[in-house]
Parts: C-alpha cells; sequence; structure tokens
C-alpha cells in the first residue's frame, strides 16, 4: 500500500470540527462511530437526521427550522428539504456584524482595500435600500457582470437579502455569452464595472454592457461599479455605485424565505447549445457550503480563505459562503501570472493566508515556470491548499509536497455547477494519498457504475449518486415540467445522479476522477480517460498545453493528441515518439495517441476547462454549437481541416 504524503496530527484531529461534530452525533443518536466510514454510511442512511445535525452543529440562522427535515426522500429528483423553514442566505453571511475584517480586496494593479464585517453590513443595507425602491421582489432576477471585488459581494448579499435571484458572469465574458445567459433569465437590475485589468491591460468594457442591456428589455437600471480611472456620462436608466451606496440606508430587513427559495442562477459551459440555467436555493446552498469549510475543511473565524476564481465559476458562489463561518476571504481579481508566476504564492505570504485554494491548471503551469515556493517563499500560515476545476495529476501531487509545502493538508475537490458544492472533499482527520480525492461528502451517496448500472468497488466507471441531497438544484429556468433537468442527470438510470464523470474508488477510500465520461476515449471498444493522458504530456516541458480526442477512423476510434509548444521550441518526430513511448509505458498501449499534432492554441470554457466535445466535433465536420461559451474561440481555427488527420500515419 502506497504511504501517505501527509497524515494529520493526532492533536489536530481531536480538536477538528468534524471531530467534534461526530462526538455530537454519537451523543444525539447513542451511535458509536468508529471511523470515517462509519460517519459517512450514517450520513447517508438517514439523511434527514444527518443534515438536521448539520443545521444545529453549524448554527444556521432560521426564523423557522420546521419538524420534518426532509419529505419524499425516495424521489430523486422531488425530495423536499425543510418543507417548513424560513430563513435568508444574505442574513448568515451577515451574522458576524464587528469589526473584524470580512473581505481583502486585491488588483492585480496593486491596489488593496479591506471591508470589515460591520461595513460590509452597512454597504449590504443601503445598495438593499436602493433596491427596494425599484420595489424589487422575492424570485426577481438581479445580475452581476463584474469582476471578483468587494461590489459584487455587497450586490449579491443586497439582492439575496430581499429574496432576489442572483446571476452572474465575469467581465471578459464576450457580448454572445453575457446575453446567452443574461437574455434568458430576464434581470431587472444589472450590476456591471466599465472595465477590468488583465496581464497589464486595462479593459474597457462599457459598450458591450450597454449593448447587451439594451438587448434585453427586462433590465430597467445598469449600475455601475467604476474600477477603471477615467469618469464617463451616464445615460438614461444609469447610475453609479457610489449614488446608490452614498444616500441614507433604511434598515437592512432579512425576508425570510422558504428553504428551496431560488438564490442563484448558475450555468452549464453552454458548448453544446445555449447554456442551461442552475437553479439553486437559498437554503440548500448554505448547508452545504457551511458543512463543507467547517466540517471538510476545519474552517472557523481565525482563517483567512484566498480562491482564485471569477464570478463566472461556481467557485466564486462558494468562496463568498465562507463568510457565514465568520473567517477572513481574500479576493483577487487579474491574471494569476502577472506580474511573475509566483504571484499567487506572494499574496499567500503578504494576506497569511491560511486556506489557499486554486486550479490544477495553475498548478500544472507554475510547475512548468520552476516556481518552488519551497526555497522562495514562507508559507507560514498555510494549512492547506485546495486544488480543483480538473484533476490534479499524481505529479501534481508530488509538487505540491516537493515544492510548495511539505507539511500542509492538501485537498483536491470535485463537485461542480450543477450541486454548486462537491461529491469528493478533503477530510481533516485523514491521510492523504497521492493522486487520490480523500473522502465523499458526508451526506452525499457516491457510487461507481458499470455501463449496465451495477456498483463496482474495483476499476473505472461512472460517479453516479443514488440519493438525493439539499443542495442539488431546485430546479432549471424555464424548465416548468423539469424535462431539461431530469435530461441532464436521470436519464441515464432512473431516480440516479449521473454526474459525467469517469471515475474510480481506491482501497484507501478515496477517489481517482480520470476525465469527463462523454469526452471519454474509446479506441477498439476500451474505455479510457483523457486525464490519464494529460498527466503524462505534462512531464514534457517543451509542451504547456494539450487537448486529447478520439477521431472515428476506419470503423473503430484512433487516439489524437494536439500539442501546444512552449514558445520557442518545436513538435520533432523525436519528441513526439518520446511522448508517445511515455504514455505507453505509464498508461497502456491503448492510451498511446496515434497521432500528435501541434496547435497554437487550446479552446477552454470560462471557466478554464479544456472543451474537448468542442475539438471533437470540429475535428468530424460537426458544428461547434456555441462558440461564445469559449474564453478563446478563435482557438477552433488551428483544428479546422488538418490534412493530417486524413492520413493513416
Amino acid at each position: 500500500m502506497a504511504a501517505a504524503l501527509w497524515t494529520p496530527d493526532p492533536a489536530a484531529v481531536d480538536a477538528s470540527q468534524l471531530t467534534a461534530f461526530t462526538h455530537f452525533a454519537e451523543q444525539k443518536t447513542g451511535f458509536t462511530f468508529h471511523n470515517y466510514d462509519a460517519l459517512h454510511a450514517w450520513s447517508i442512511d438517514d439523511p434527514g437526521t444527518f443534515w438536521s445535525f448539520v443545521w444545529d452543529f453549524t448554527d444556521l440562522q432560521a426564523s423557522a427550522k420546521g419538524a420534518q427535515s426532509v419529505v419524499d426522500l425516495a424521489l430523486f429528483p422531488g425530495a423536499k428539504w425543510f418543507p417548513d423553514a424560513r430563513l435568508n442566505f444574505a442574513e448568515n453571511l451577515l451574522a458576524e456584524r464587528s469589526d473584524k475584517t470580512a473581505l481583502v480586496s486585491l488588483l492585480e494593479t496593486g491596489d488593496r482595500r479591506e471591508v470589515s464585517y460591520r461595513e460590509l453590513y452597512e454597504q449590504t443595507a443601503a445598495i438593499a435600500s436602493r433596491l427596494r425602491q425599484l420595489n424589487l421582489q422575492p424570485g426577481e432576477r438581479v445580475a452581476g457582470w463584474l469582476p471578483n471585488v468587494p461590489e459584487t459581494c455587497v450586490a449579491m448579499l443586497a439582492a439575496s437579502s430581499l429574496g432576489g435571484v442572483w446571476s452572474s458572469c465575469s467581465p471578459d465574458f464576450g457580448a454572445p455569452g453575457a446575453l446567452d445567459r443574461f437574455g434568458q433569465i430576464a434581470p431587472r437590475v444589472l450590476f456591471a464595472c466599465d472595465g477590468y485589468y488583465y496581464a497589464g491591460k486595462a479593459i474597457d468594457i462599457r459598450d458591450k454592457v450597454r449593448e447587451v442591456a439594451a438587448q434585453v428589455p427586462a433590465v430597467e437600471t445598469i449600475v455601475w461599479v467604476p474600477l477603471l480611472e477615467d469618469s464617463f456620462t451616464l445615460r438614461d436608466g444609469e447610475v453609479m455605485w457610489q449614488e446608490w451606496l452614498l444616500e441614507p440606508a433604511e434598515t437592512l430587513q432579512f425576508t425570510q424565505l422558504p428553504f428551496d427559495h431560488p438564490l442563484y442562477i448558475l450555468y452549464s459551459s453552454g458548448t453544446t447549445g445555449k447554456p442551461k440555467c442552475i437553479v439553486h436555493g437559498q437554503g440548500g446552498t448554505l448547508l452545504q457550503h457551511k458543512k463543507e469549510h467547517q466540517l471538510h475543511l476545519n474552517i472557523n473565524a481565525d482563517d483567512t480563505l484566498f480562491f482564485f476564481t471569477t464570478c463566472g465559476w461556481m467557485m466564486w458562489n462558494w468562496l463568498v459562503s465562507a463568510l457565514a463561518s465568520r473567517c477572513t476571504v481574500v479576493l483577487y481579481d487579474g491574471s494569476p501570472f502577472h506580474p511573475s508566476p509566483a504571484t499567487m504564492f506572494d499574496i499567500c505570504d503578504q494576506e497569511d493566508i491560511t486556506v489557499f485554494g486554486i486550479s490544477a491548471k495553475f498548478l500544472s503551469g507554475t510547475q512548468k515556470e520552476g516556481v518552488r515556493p519551497v526555497a522562495s517563499h514562507q508559507l507560514d500560515h498555510m494549512r492547506m491548499l485546495i486544488s480543483t476545476g480538473s484533476p490534479l495529476t499524481q505529479e501534481g501531487f508530488q509538487y505540491v509536497y516537493q515544492d510548495i509545502k511539505p507539511n500542509c493538508h492538501l485537498v483536491s475537490m470535485s463537485g461542480g455547477t450543477d450541486l454548486i458544492s462537491c461529491f469528493m472533499i478533503g477530510n481533516p482527520n485523514l491521510p492523504v494519498y497521492e493522486g487520490e480525492l480523500q473522502s465523499p461528502g458526508l451526506g452525499m451517496a457516491v457510487e461507481i457504475w458499470d455501463e449496465h448500472g451495477q456498483p463496482i468497488t474495483a476499476g473505472k466507471g461512472e460517479l453516479v449518486c443514488t440519493k438525493a441531497f439539499p443542495c442539488s438544484p431546485v430546479g432549471f429556468w424555464n424548465d416548468p415540467d423539469d424535462a431539461q433537468y431530469r435530461a441532464a442527470y436521470f436519464e441515464r438510470f432512473p431516480n440516479i445522479w449521473v454526474h459525467g464523470d469517469y471515475a474510480e474508488h481506491t482501497k484507501h477510500g478515496g477517489y481517482i476522477i480520470h476525465g469527463r465520461s462523454d469526452a471519454v476515449l474509446n479506441p477498439g471498444g476500451v474505455r479510457i480517460g483523457t486525464a490519464e493522458i494529460y498527466r503524462q504530456v505534462e512531464q514534457f516541458d517543451a509542451v504547456v498545453d494539450a487537448v486529447c480526442v478520439g477521431q472515428e477512423w476506419q470503423g473503430d476510434v484512433r487516439v489524437v493528441l494536439f500539442v501546444v509548444m512552449r514558445d520557442g521550441q518545436t513538435l520533432t518526430d523525436g519528441l513526439s515518439n518520446e511522448i508517445k513511448l511515455r504514455i505507453r509505458t505509464f498508461a497502456s498501449p491503448r492510451h498511446t495517441p496515434a497521432k500528435i499534432i501541434a496547435v497554437n492554441d487550446i479552446p477552454r470554457t470560462m471557466s478554464g476547462k479544456i472543451a474537448e466535445l468542442a475539438v471533437r466535433d470540429l475535428i468530424h465536420g460537426r458544428p461547434v454549437k456555441n462558440t461564445s461559451a469559449l474564453a478563446n474561440p478563435e482557438a477552433l481555427e488551428g483544428f479546422r481541416d488538418l490534412a493530417e488527420l486524413a492520413r493513416d500515419i
């Protein structure tokens, strides 16, 4: 059995909130949970009691909890959680009212601001007062086209305090991408920045904001959040943020709402058509995030939490929820590699970050750039490093422990926009093993199934969830009979959530994600996860990015690997053969690409995920249905009509 890369200190295990919750549950039930597996098994066998205990243990604020935890549990979808509860999401995030720092805001320009919990409450009251004057009603939409700055948090909290439904995208979205999203949900109010900074450039977005607002008739008011250093003339229906902020505010009143009242609208990647509008509820989002933050990551009021994200990725929603645990949240907007590849680690030292979150793609990038914080930075306060967004390779695990910090808790976690949280997540009481996500989340009945719908304990298969959970979507927008919702997750196996990940359960009780199951390669009828190929390609410094797809060829499927070369490097026959040999040796002959082709760029979604399906469609001559969902749609041109794909060799 492989040795653990990290093992928690016994004293830390005794003091963790997960241990405290375990004792709490034991006292309440009379059971004894000898290990995490036993606790997890109980949490999915008796989910109503489990989630009720999480509510009480994390001190969720509500005007009513109700006697019932769940109704119609056997219906998935269809179960109703805490049907008699009344609560408000924003009230929970603003429970702290002291001068303790709530938010630290950093821009790549060097701009730094602090906002205390008291100031956050007061600013939310001011903006909520203006929204109330507009007669914003519960269920009406408020949108943000904003960077990751305090104003975005305040606008969301203000809307939520009144029962408004918040939806956001980042300012790097093009006008078609924003219109695909906001055009579907018809927001009454649009909070938008005049521009943003990225990689040393100031980028003005005023024209595209006005262009989109003009095409969404529901938008009555644009509230401008200025970041650029130039003034401009307001038009009818426009107002400056400062004007709303500085007017006398009414008392902040938190509208008490049902547990399933819509809180957020998030969006699928949209690479196969218009993005699906996924609606998440007030109570389910709050309860799940408090569970993850406090029980799985041991976050408390002494922590300083950072996660590099934009407002177009669900990790922003997840990050902001940590205010309910009364910690300090650090926001950053700009390029993570500006002015240097070590910038994020500079921030970690500067702000005494204790919980540091980043994407697996970022870690791969800093590793290739030779960044070694273990030699260049202190990182004295960092106790945990979180990685998500795509599978973290075994080499990525090694990089963290060898070159970043040997004695930190590395949490590789996986879930998604669909559940605004995680299926697999960290565990402060268990070891970390190379390449493995530590544990299934409490209350999440995850299994690995084969193609026949049978659970398997060894080997790779579909990641499924077999029981309802509170943070599943309350529905899709404009999907009254839940047809889209059911088709997205429940069409393959009735009453079973099929997540779309190709995964495996490990002997340590953890999981490995091998990529998206809809992008799984199938040469010779053998299913192969693309993550297994990317892991080997990442070992070549000359290659900075890659995408792997299956090409239909002579009645079978052959593996085709596209690579982006580092500046000054070329794809020679010798390098191509080296890559193939490594994949053959460390993965399998089946994984070995039939062809390796150099391209200039790899298309990615707005949240940074490789757009494998778009590339696959393009090389087969099929249309890519929604290029506006891509951060760099121009990259697709490099895959069009490639002569190499028409040849055997």
